[in-house]
């Protein structure tokens, strides 16, 4: 008997603890209750300030209560219903149904009293009895106070419980999308490693290829050159110019395709001292001059009077302005004329300036590429190919000039074909040029 009592104590302490919140909210609103029965008996002889007074007090009781009573309410009637973490829109729809729903049970159950409570301070007024007619209104009042009070107490309680669960969604959202933009970063980083991976294979490939023609092509030159010097008859002589010839196109483009191939890996040393752009244009038109005079081509020179010099490795850039200077003769209309421009875009200081050189020349053929095709390795413009050319020269250009630091830009309008180079200045000494 004994230990049954204890065990019914036990669990009754265990119970009261558990819903201790939800005895203290009863306790209140019953307090607020009577308070405000107590008032309306007394109210006929009680001065209106007493009765706002101890209205207020009922008000309080009144509002722990229900607030209580209205949270426990919201958790056993929408506290069944938790976000899933998915973040979705079917999860907004679901809490925005619900908010509509809580707000139109709010609605109705505290109109109802509301129109109550107007009735009943409609019948104070026109009550006809002498007993009623000097009564103190201040009741009605505090009866409509009351209901627009708790009313208004319900609904912050009613946001608090909705703002709390849109924090979950929006919490579940946040953790999606941070998900998958780990995951779009991921596999970002996974294509950017596959494409890399398979750039420094097509590299190697084209590394190693060349490098391997480069032995057997140069013996086929060596016994062309003993050919050469044996007495064939007019006939062989001509097939062994011709094959001379194509040999020699042949290795130039290996060569070309192996320093592209090291300029691509990185592997391409450079060094750098102090280069006069105007100076090394004008060595180039000199050692270039047979090919110009044969392609029937002017060439224009609108070189600046500033200082260009720079800092650059001569070597590649001598290759650099050659390339695009062969890419006219071989691509540009005969009979027209070719401009070479150079200026000096000036900065906040001389080692921050940046030397341009513009080349502009009229197409021979139809241009319906773009910079990014043209660039390309193969890419030419003459889908003909009726040029001799190996599509390899503007690529080299952009590759270098990208490695030296500068920047690389082609700009089309209709005919006209126009590269822009710039590079940096740097800190020059002109007692090493």
């Amino acid at each position: 008997m004994v230990t049954k009592w204890k065990n019914t104590v036990r669990h009754g302490l265990t119970w009261v603890k558990e819903y201790r919140h939800l005895l203290l909210s009863g306790i209140c609103m019953t307090l607020g209750m009577l308070l405000l029965a107590a008032l309306f008996r007394e109210a006929y002889w009680t001065s209106t300030r007493t009765v706002w007074f101890f209205g207020l007090i009922a008000n309080a009781f009144l509002g722990r209560g229900l607030g209580g009573l209205f949270a426990f309410w919201l958790n056993r009637t929408y506290g069944q219903w938790h976000p899933d973490g998915s973040g979705g829109m079917e999860e907004y729809a679901q809490w925005k149904g619900m908010q509509q729903h809580l707000q139109k049970e709010l609605a109705l159950i505290f109109g109802i009293v509301f129109f109550i409570a107007v009735l009943f301070f409609l019948y104070l007024l026109t009550s006809n009895t002498a007993y009623y007619r000097f009564l103190n209104l201040s009741i009605g009042y505090l009866f409509l106070f009351t209901v627009i009070l708790q009313y208004g107490l319900c609904q912050v309680s009613a946001f608090r419980f909705l703002q709390r669960l849109l924090d979950q969604i929006a919490a579940g959202m946040m953790e999606v999308s941070r998900q998958r933009l780990a995951e779009a970063v991921q596999l970002e980083r996974e294509s950017i490693e596959k494409a890399a991976r398979s750039e420094r294979l097509k590299v190697d490939l084209i590394s190693n290829v060349s490098h391997d023609l480069k032995t057997p092509l140069t013996s086929m030159v060596g016994y062309i050159e003993l050919l050469k010097k044996e007495d064939l008859d007019p006939v062989s002589r001509d097939y062994v110019e011709v094959i001379s010839d194509k040999a020699e196109k042949l290795k130039d483009m290996i060569e070309s395709l192996f320093s592209l191939a090291k300029a691509s890996s990185g592997n391409v040393q450079f060094t750098m001292e102090t280069v006069e752009l105007n100076m090394l244009l004008e060595q180039i038109l000199a050692d270039m001059e047979d090919s110009i005079r044969s392609s029937k081509l002017e060439f224009v020179n609108w070189m600046t009077a500033e200082d260009t010099h720079m800092v650059s490795d001569q070597v590649h850039l001598y290759r650099i302005c050659q390339n695009l200077i062969e890419n006219v003769l071989k691509y540009a209309a005969g009979g027209t004329r070719a401009f070479i421009k150079t200026w000096v875009e000036a900065a906040d200081t001389a080692a921050e300036d940046r030397i341009w050189l513009e080349i502009t020349n009229t197409s021979g053929y139809r241009m319906d590429f773009t910079k990014e095709d043209i660039v390309e390795r193969f890419a030419r413009g003459d889908k003909a190919r009726s040029t001799e050319g190996n599509g390899l020269g503007l690529a080299i250009v952009s590759t270098y000039t990208g490695a030296l630091g500068g920047s690389f830009d082609i700009q089309i309008d209709c005919d006209q074909f126009r590269v822009q180079l710039s590079f940096p200045r740097g800190k020059t000494d002109r007692s090493e040029t």
